[in-house]
C-alpha cells in the first residue's frame, strides 16, 4: 500500500481515478475508508484519501497534534505525489483541516467543501470531543463505540433492524485499529482550533454542507461558516445526522457533484 514519509510521519494514501483531483479528508476515530460510500459516484474525479496522523494505516506519534499541522501533513503529500490544484473536501475534523490546506496554500485549492464541520467548538461539542479523547484509555473498544455512536447516527438509521450491531462488529474488528494516545492529539488538535476570524481569507468557491439531523455538529456551526466565507453557500440535507456520508450516501454525492460540475476547469 502506497506510503508517503512526510513530516516525520510514515503517511497512507490512496488515488483512485483519472480525472480532476480531488482531496478527501477524514474526520476524528475516521480513516480514509470512511468516504467508501461515496467513492462510486466520484469515480469521474481522480480521488485522493489517506489516513490523518493518529489513525489507520498512517503513524500515530505520542506527541500533541494540531490542526495546521495535519494540513501540512496534506499539502505534503500532494507535492509528493505531483498534485499542484485540487478540489478539497472534508468532514468533521477533515473540514478543520481542510480550511487550514485552503488558508495555508489557497494556491492548491481549486474549490472547497465542507460537511458537517465548523470554525470553532461551542462548549457542548467541546465537553464532548474532550470526553471522547480520554475515554479509549478506561474503555474497550466495542463500549466506546456505544457510547459514541448515538451522537453520529440517526434515530431512523439507528431503527434500522441490525445496523448499528453490524457497525460496531465492523469496528471491533477493524484490522488498523486506533490508538489511545492518537485519540487522544487528534481530539486535543481539534479543540484547539478556531478559523473563527480567519473565515474572510477563504477566497474559492465554497459548498457548506450538513445534515438537519447533526447534534455534533449542529447547522448553526455551517451557518456561521456558510456566513463567514465570501464565496460560500450553504446546503441543509433533509437527511442523516453527523454520519450522513454513511446515512445518506447518494444524497451527499449528489449536492457534491452539482457542486463540483460547476467549477470544472
Amino acid at each position: 500500500m502506497p506510503r508517503v514519509h512526510v513530516n516525520g510521519i510514515d503517511l497512507f494514501y490512496d488515488i483512485q481515478g483519472t480525472g480532476e483531483p480531488l482531496l478527501l479528508i477524514s474526520g476524528f476515530l475516521c480513516d480514509h475508508a470512511y468516504w467508501s460510500l461515496l467513492m462510486p459516484s466520484l469515480k469521474q474525479y481522480q480521488v485522493i484519501r489517506f489516513d490523518n496522523r493518529g489513525f489507520g494505516r498512517t503513524s500515530a506519534p505520542d506527541s500533541p497534534y494540531t490542526i495546521q499541522q495535519m494540513a501540512n501533513d496534506a499539502a505534503a503529500l500532494l507535492q509528493n505525489i505531483g498534485i499542484n490544484k485540487i478540489h478539497l473536501a472534508g468532514h468533521s475534523m477533515g473540514g478543520l483541516i481542510a480550511q487550514e490546506l485552503a488558508l495555508a496554500h489557497p494556491e492548491k485549492v481549486k474549490s472547497l467543501i465542507l460537511l458537517s464541520s465548523l470554525a470553532k467548538g461551542d462548549a457542548l461539542f467541546n465537553s464532548i470531543v474532550s470526553t471522547w479523547g480520554e475515554l479509549p484509555r478506561t474503555l474497550d473498544w466495542k463500549t466506546y463505540q456505544q457510547v459514541i455512536l448515538p451522537w453520529i447516527f440517526t434515530d431512523e438509521f439507528y431503527s434500522i433492524p441490525g445496523m448499528i450491531d453490524m457497525i460496531i462488529k465492523m469496528a471491533v474488528n477493524y484490522q488498523f485499529p486506533p490508538t489511545p494516545h492518537g485519540i487522544y492529539h487528534q481530539s486535543r488538535a481539534i479543540l484547539s482550533c478556531d478559523t473563527t476570524q480567519r473565515l474572510i481569507d477563504i477566497q474559492c468557491p465554497t459548498l457548506v454542507m450538513v445534515g438537519k439531523e447533526d447534534i455534533l455538529t449542529p447547522v448553526k456551526f455551517s451557518h456561521q461558516l456558510a456566513q463567514g466565507i465570501p464565496q460560500a453557500e450553504l446546503v441543509v440535507l433533509n437527511s442523516g445526522g453527523h454520519g450522513f456520508l454513511i446515512e445518506s450516501p447518494e444524497d451527499v454525492a449528489a449536492a457534491m457533484l452539482k457542486f463540483l460540475s460547476a467549477k470544472q476547469s
